[in-house]
C-alpha cells in the first residue's frame, strides 16, 4: 500500500479545526452549567453519541472477541467512565481555561504508565520532561498562595483516568479492528456511566438534550478532525499547534463567561504541553513505536 503523501500545512490547518471543536465542547458543557449532575450529563452525551456507531456495527458483529478482551474493553470503559465524570465536574466549577491546561497532563501520565506497566524504557531526558511537567501542574495549582478547588483535584485525576484509558486502548490497537476499539469504548462508557447517572437524576430540559447532542456532535466530528490531521502530518508537526487550544479558552473564558485571565495558569500550560512536545519528539527522533499520545487524543 502506497503511504499517504504528508502535507503539513493540511494537518495543521485539521488541528485547528480539531482545537476549535473541543474548545467548542468545553463551551457548550459551560453554558449548561451545573443544572445537570456531571454524571447525568456525561451519560446523556455517550447515549446520545450512540446514534455514531451504527457505521460500526458491522465491524463489531463480525469481531472475534475473547474473554481477556472483554475484560479489557470493560476496564477501559470504567477508567474513561470515570474520566469524564470528572471532567464534567471540573467543567462547572473552575475556569475553562484551567481544564484546557490540566488536560495536557494526560499524555505524560501515558508515558509515565508505559514505563510502569508497558515496559517503555524512561529515559532521563523523558524523567526531566515529566519534571517540567509537573512544576506546570503546581505552577498552575499553586498550593498556599491560592485555594484548590475540588474542581482541580477532579482534573489530576481526571488526567490520570484518560491516561489509563489511553494505555489500555493502545493495547488494544494491535488486537482489535479501529472500529470495534472505539465502538466498545463507547457502548462500555454508556454502561459505566448509567448508575452514576441514576443515582442523581434529574430531569433534563430540551435544551439541555439539544446541548450534550451537540457537544457529542463536536467531540465526535473532532476526533474524526484529529485522524485527517495525523494523517496528513506528523505528530511532531501537529502537536505544538494543540497549544492555540489554550489560547482560545482563554479567549472564550474572558469575553464570554467573564473568566479573569491568569498568566500563571497559562505559563503552567505552556511547560506542561512544552513537556509532551518534546517527548513526541524524541519519539520520533528516535524512530520508536509512538507511546505518547497527542494532547487531544485523550479528550472525551
Amino acid at each position: 500500500m502506497t503511504p499517504t503523501p504528508q502535507n503539513p500545512l493540511k494537518g495543521i490547518f485539521w488541528m485547528l479545526v480539531t482545537g476549535a471543536l473541543f474548545v467548542a465542547v468545553t463551551a457548550l458543557v459551560k453554558i449548561m452549567g451545573p443544572r445537570v449532575p456531571p454524571a447525568e450529563a456525561a451519560f446523556l452525551r455517550y447515549v446520545l453519541g450512540l446514534v455514531f456507531l451504527i457505521p460500526m456495527l458491522p465491524a463489531v458483529r463480525s469481531a472475534l472477541i475473547t474473554r481477556r478482551q472483554w475484560g479489557l474493553f470493560g476496564a477501559r470503559g470504567f477508567f474513561h467512565a470515570i474520566g469524564v465524570m470528572l471532567w464534567f465536574y471540573a467543567m462547572t466549577r473552575i475556569p475553562i481555561a484551567e481544564v484546557t491546561a490540566m488536560n495536557y497532563l494526560a499524555p505524560v501520565y501515558v508515558s509515565i504508565g508505559a514505563a510502569l506497566f508497558l515496559g517503555e524504557r524512561l529515559a532521563a531526558r523523558r524523567i526531566a520532561a515529566v519534571v517540567v511537567a509537573l512544576i506546570g501542574v503546581a505552577v498552575i495549582l499553586r498550593p498556599g498562595f491560592r485555594e484548590v478547588a475540588p474542581g482541580h483535584i477532579a482534573m489530576v485525576f481526571c488526567a490520570i483516568f484518560f491516561a489509563g484509558s489511553y494505555l489500555l486502548a493502545k493495547i488494544m490497537a494491535d488486537e482489535a479492528k479501529p472500529a470495534v476499539v472505539v465502538a466498545m469504548l463507547s457502548i462500555f462508557v454508556t454502561i459505566g456511566l448509567a448508575p452514576f447517572a441514576l443515582a442523581d437524576w434529574v430531569t433534563p430540559t430540551w435544551g439541555d438534550l439539544g446541548l450534550l447532542f451537540i457537544v457529542a456532535c463536536f467531540a465526535t466530528a473532532g476526533h474524526y478532525t484529529m485522524t485527517m490531521a495525523f494523517a496528513a502530518a506528523p505528530v511532531t508537526v501537529t502537536q505544538p499547534v494543540t497549544f492555540l487550544q489554550l489560547v482560545w479558552a482563554v479567549l472564550l473564558g474572558a469575553l464570554f463567561f467573564a473568566e479573569p485571565v491568569d498568566a500563571w495558569v497559562i505559563f503552567g500550560g505552556v511547560l506542561i504541553l512544552g513537556a509532551v512536545t518534546y517527548i513526541t519528539w524524541r519519539e520520533a527522533v528516535l524512530k520508536r513505536r509512538s507511546i505518547t499520545p497527542p494532547s487531544p487524543a485523550t479528550k472525551l
